[in-house]
């Protein structure tokens, strides 16, 4: 029952009647202004309820106000959605980042790189590839490493620094064994120590699905996870100071 104005009490034998609703209604005509969520709950009478004759443009424009409500919806749930899945891999990020610096030597370095890396990221694969100077590729250098002919970074990402590909296969060059189960990968040039004698390097990330990397994406926590590598790496190939 009312008590008063835009007033609605019961008491638990009581129930709410229409006439209780229509009365707190009138009383705050912007309410369904404040909550349009409602509006897609609501059915607005028909021609014929109302008497021939009279055009309703009422139910069309509720209709117009529900699909731009599912419409706000659907954006607020694609946002808390995106956020979350950042939130989730600068996660990851910062433990990778964290186990990178736990390393004790160069060996173990590339190794958590090429084998700890996608299983903290949540990826398929992960390279790390280092160019030789001109002639012969030697096998050298620690277990996992991948080594390329002079000119194979600079062939393999053109200009770029970063490449986001969507839909490919994996190139041997690059995933080795590994390259039939690559479909989207993100690379990133690396430069090994410093000025013209720096080492030109590459560090990749590979996904199964073929839609994991692609164009368009933010590069941020990757460009700042290939900074760390490359910095790390670089201090372990500087020659002890002389204290």
């Amino acid at each position: 029952m009312t008590t008063g104005p835009g007033q609605i009490t019961t008491n638990p034998m009581d129930e709410l009647t229409a006439e209780d609703v229509a009365a707190f209604l009138m009383d705050h005509p912007d309410f369904l202004a404040r909550r349009p969520d409602l509006l897609r709950h609501l059915l607005a009478p028909t021609a014929p309820e109302m008497g021939q004759g009279i055009v309703d443009i009422r139910e069309r424009i509720l209709e117009k106000l529900r699909g731009e409500v599912g419409r706000l919806s659907d954006q607020q749930q694609l946002l808390v959605d995106t956020t979350r899945a950042n939130m989730m891999n600068l996660r990851r990020v910062h433990a990778a980042v964290l186990h990178l610096l736990s390393c004790r030597g160069l060996e173990a370095m590339v190794q958590a790189i090429t084998s700890d890396l996608a299983v903290l990221l949540d990826l398929d694969g992960a390279a790390l590839v280092v160019e030789q100077p001109e002639g012969p590729i030697a096998s050298i250098g620690p277990a996992g490493l991948g080594m390329a002919h002079h000119g194979t970074i600079n062939r393999v990402m053109g200009r770029a620094d970063v490449a986001l590909q969507s839909d490919i296969l994996g190139s041997v060059e690059v995933w080795g064994h590994q390259a039939g189960l690559i479909r989207s990968q993100a690379l990133v040039r690396l430069r090994l120590g410093d000025g013209e004698e720096a080492t030109p390097a590459l560090l990749a990330f590979g996904s199964a699905e073929p839609e994991t990397f692609h164009p368009g994406q933010a590069t941020d926590l990757l460009l700042f996870l290939s900074g760390v590598v490359e910095r790390v790496i670089a201090a372990y190939l500087d020659p002890a100071p002389a204290w």
